[in-house]
């Protein structure tokens, strides 16, 4: 079973491309300092990679 992974929106994306505001929406995050909990699968991991400028993750106990 993978594990989870909490995703923080720490940094604005204005002045940065519209596909990584789209990244941004379909994590989940909704407005700036916003947290959500993902499953840690390769997709999610990926979407984290584009944004990775604009994102904090951490681990997160089951």
């Amino acid at each position: 079973m993978a594990g989870k992974i909490k995703i923080t929106w720490v940094k604005s994306a204005i002045g940065f491309s519209e596909d990584q505001k789209a990244t941004i929406a379909a994590l989940g995050l909704r407005k700036l300092n916003h947290s959500v909990i993902q499953d840690d699968t390769p997709v999610i991991r990926g979407m984290l990679h584009k944004v990775q400028h604009l994102v904090k993750v951490e681990e997160v106990e089951d």
